[in-house]
């Protein structure tokens, strides 16, 4: 009881603590409804059951802590099953052994590593549990065998998909080695494989799904007609280790009984150290964890973890130069961390169910609310599975609410109702819909009302400094469409179309960061003109002669540029 309490709470740390963003980003995906109709569609297909079970599971990942512990609690049971499958196939004495005990560990890490791929649902684990304790169901008696093989492979197979096939193997496995004749058993054995086949071959004239999604698993894996090798592994693992229990108790000797248990925890740390940090890959989890803090809003967090390590993808870049933007620090830090061009600021649309939220939050916080709003549509359209989203459907609701489609945004407020976690968020929602001044007073919905574009436009992706600057010009309090409007031709490397936007933005209010005076001061050099006075601070003109020194003097492979590189002139003149 004391290594399974070790175990649980080292798989709870892992999730809780170190992976806590990759819950809330698989919650994000799935809509779980308290109502008939959600039920009975789950329940209509192969594995509905066991899909209904997990997804009632994976909303409670809203709170890392929760989910923490529900998949701690799934990672424990899984063990406790592979170990009484173990002690009675094995018999009490090496039930007893401490060996096979350990082993019986190596299914709970093997789906700490298979879990690492982030398109596996919770799904297929609650499915492989509900089979597992299905095989400790398996009775001894010949007819209640046959019964039980009758009724229990149908019944398994519509609660939990084709995982079924690893309790017909089990059953004909078992049905050899009781069976008196080897001829007989396997004849046994192959009718139950048949009659599993036949199962999943009559399902697919009742269900709109072809035969090889059936047989994979329609709801074991987020994109469609892909099950990963990782997933049949495991599934083998534990049925091997349910059935061969009894052939391991020849290797162990009474002189090595201490001698045993020390090389299983050896395995076991081999497995946990060295095989699951290899199912998580780091690009892919960092841009998780950088579309949680977004969907958060945690903005200094975001500029903290971009401090520690810089970002070099898009979708990073974006999220950092939107927590620069919001903590209005993008005109004076901008350079500070890498820049991907301007797709750094707003990355080209992808109809892509992984970046099109954090682009679209983006969009949301500029003032572009219906653009936003598209965004939001494409991002759950784009969901391989066809699941709904309870992130996207709460932004659905947020920019009705914000353009005044009060009935529209009702619509998805009832929908949100029917929830556990967004239920108090919508009731809120709804009473501002039966009071809309109070719109105009929230801090978030009553900037975007007066930052909004009140048109509806299409706009050019290479020109979206033009949009910007229609934004800004529609509102001039609208600090991050500002900021955004002088960065973009700097990324771009046009320092002409900064200079006319500069000229007008300093029109309208005194802003002078140091990006912008660094982009003054190389702009003047460019067209051999005086810096204006006053434009640019004393020790950035003397940091730019600096420069221009070390450039005329060895290019820009000079060594000496390294001490530049936060710095716009860097990024013109080295990048």
């Amino acid at each position: 009881m004391a290594l399974q309490g070790i175990f649980a709470v080292a798989v709870f740390s892992f999730w809780g603590i170190c992976y806590p963003f990759a819950l809330a980003w698989h919650e994000q995906f799935q809509l779980f409804l308290f109502d008939r109709q959600y039920l009975t569609e789950r329940l209509s297909v192969p594995g509905g059951a066991a899909a209904y079970v997990a997804e009632f599971f994976v909303q409670f990942y809203n709170n890392p802590f929760w989910g923490a512990g529900l998949l701690a609690l799934l990672y424990l049971l899984l063990q406790m099953l592979v170990w009484r499958l173990m002690k009675r196939n094995a018999g009490d004495t090496a039930g007893q052994s401490d060996f096979l005990f350990v082993l019986s560990f190596l299914p709970s890490l093997l789906l700490g590593f298979v879990m690492g791929d982030e398109n596996l649902m919770l799904a297929f684990p609650v499915s492989l549990i509900l089979v597992l304790f299905s095989m400790l169901l398996y009775p001894s008696g010949k007819k209640a065998r046959l019964l039980f093989s009758l009724f229990s492979i149908p019944l398994v197979y519509w609660v939990a998909g084709p995982v079924v096939f690893a309790l017909v193997l089990y059953i004909g496995t078992e049905e050899v080695r009781r069976a008196g004749s080897w001829l007989i058993g396997t004849s046994v054995a192959l009718g139950q494989i048949l009659y599993a086949l036949s199962c999943v071959w009559l399902s697919a004239w009742f269900e709109p799904y072809p035969l090889r999604r059936l047989f994979g698993g329609v709801f074991y894996y987020r994109l469609p007609e892909i099950l990963p090798y990782s997933v049949i592994a495991l599934t083998v693992l534990c049925l091997l280790l349910a059935l061969l229990s009894d052939r391991m108790k020849g290797v162990f000797r009474r002189k090595n009984r201490r001698l045993w248990p020390v090389a299983g925890w050896g395995l076991l740390m081999a497995v946990a150290v060295l095989l699951i940090p290899c199912g998580y890959d780091d690009n892919k989890y960092e841009l998780i964890e950088y579309d949680y803090l977004v969907r958060m809003q945690r903005w200094n967090d975001i500029v903290r973890k971009a401090e520690k390590q810089q970002p070099d993808l898009p979708m990073s870049v974006c999220a950092t130069n939107l927590a620069l933007g919001m903590t209005n620090q993008l005109g004076e830090r901008a350079f500070e961390f890498f820049q991907k061009g301007p797709e750094g600021l707003l990355p080209k649309f992808e109809r892509d169910f992984n970046s099109t939220q954090l682009t679209g939050e983006a969009y949301f916080q500029l003032g572009l609310v219906n653009t936003a709003q598209r965004y939001a549509f494409e991002s759950m359209e784009s969901i391989p599975n066809y699941n709904k989203s309870g992130r996207v459907v709460k932004r659905l609701a947020e920019t009705n609410l914000i353009n005044g489609h009060y009935k529209v945004a009702e619509k998805y407020l009832l929908m949100l109702k029917k929830t556990i976690f967004y239920r108090k968020w919508a009731q809120g929602r709804l009473e501002m819909l039966a009071n809309p001044p109070r719109i105009d007073q929230h801090p978030l919905y009553g900037r975007l009302r007066k930052t909004r574009l009140q048109d509806d436009f299409l706009f050019s992706e290479t020109e979206l400094d033009k949009t910007c600057g229609q934004l800004f010009v529609h509102n001039k309090e609208n600090v991050l469409a500002m900021q955004y409007l002088l960065l973009y031709p700097l990324l771009n490397r046009d320092l002409n179309g900064f200079m006319n936007y500069y000229g007008y933005v300093n029109s309208v209010v005194r802003y002078s960061p140091t990006v912008c005076q660094e982009a003054v001061a190389f702009a003047c050099m460019k067209k051999k003109m005086q810096i204006p006075s006053g434009m640019v601070s004393d020790d950035i003109v003397r940091r730019f002669k600096s420069f221009a020194q070390s450039y005329t003097s060895m290019g820009k492979d000079s060594p000496q540029l390294e001490v530049f590189r936060n710095t716009l002139w860097y990024y013109l003149m080295k990048e």
